[in-house]
């Protein structure tokens, strides 16, 4: 059995509150794409959100998670990428994930050429122009963050994924408020992602035209705000 060093393997030593116990709640080996969850459950506030959540994202393997709006998606999202605490099991991502949300990270007082080189300068980019045309923003690059309509934002967003190079994307709602060849461009996007050998994750509640993409409801482990008699959490 080949052993990961510290520097290769993820792991962490969690407290499940459910039942007192202590577990390893994630091993994952940083070097390969991948995407896993454990007894997952989270939390908002004092209210449990979903509990018992497992899943295994493999190389070339993508996970469309549906729901609908609080059922905890983007907290699921937000614990994969570390922002969150898990409040029981827990979840981990092959290798630091790239993250798109409703947060692009982009200075708003910026104009958007500069705001992007930001992150391209840290990232190390070295494609800016192939990013630029692809996702249709060279007309843009001049025009201040703050200015850009909601699609507009989020294709430049998606260009900062882009630079990322990410082993992993955690996708949050990324087809909201794009027109429909933007769409298209997302799904390609993420088709092109997977046939590198990559992995992502997808909360959507859009349909995704991405080959052999796998579904989890967010239902199936929604905890019922007034759960009935013998219900276990």
């Amino acid at each position: 059995m080949q052993r990961l060093s510290c520097e290769q393997a993820c792991f962490s030593l969690t407290l499940n509150p459910m039942n007192g116990s202590e577990q390893v709640a994630k091993v994952v080996d940083v070097r390969v794409p991948g995407i896993r969850a454990t007894e997952l459950a989270c939390r908002r506030g004092d209210r449990i959100l979903f509990r018992k959540m497992s899943f295994d994202v493999g190389p070339g393997e993508a996970l469309h998670i549906t729901g609908a709006n609080g059922a905890g998606k983007t907290t699921l999202i937000r614990t994969l990428a570390e922002l969150n605490t898990p409040y029981a099991g827990g979840a981990a991502c092959g290798g630091t994930p790239g993250l798109l949300d409703e947060r692009t990270g982009l200075d708003p007082e910026r104009s958007l050429g500069a705001a992007l080189d930001f992150w391209f300068s840290i990232d190390r980019v070295t494609e800016k122009s192939v990013i630029l045309e692809r996702l249709r923003l060279y007309e843009l690059v001049d025009v201040p963050v703050r200015y850009l309509s909601t699609g507009q934002r989020k294709r430049a967003a998606l260009a900062r994924l882009l630079g990322q190079d990410a082993l992993v994307w955690l996708l949050d709602e990324p087809l909201s408020g794009l027109d429909a060849a933007s769409q298209n461009l997302v799904c390609t996007l993420i088709t092109e992602h997977l046939a590198a050998g990559r992995s992502a994750l997808v909360a959507s509640h859009q349909p995704l035209d991405v080959p052999n993409l796998q579904t989890l409801a967010m239902e199936d482990f929604v905890v019922p705000l007034e759960a009935p008699e013998g219900w276990e959490a």
